[in-house]
């Protein structure tokens, strides 16, 4: 089990464009994905977000 994250553009380059988006980060789950596999995924989306707020 696990999420795969990946970065980048996503085939959406036009739309990122339109809202000065240079990259996003998407997620991707499957139907075996518990619980507990969204809760770390959670957990580090906000580990992250107060990260990057204190740089």
């Amino acid at each position: 089990a696990g999420v795969a994250i990946r970065t980048g553009h996503h085939c959406a380059m036009p739309i990122m464009d339109f809202y000065g988006v240079s990259a996003t980060c998407r997620a991707s789950l499957a139907i075996y994905n518990t619980k507990q596999d969204i809760d770390i995924l959670v957990s580090a989306l906000k580990q992250i977000q107060l990260t990057f707020r204190s740089h």
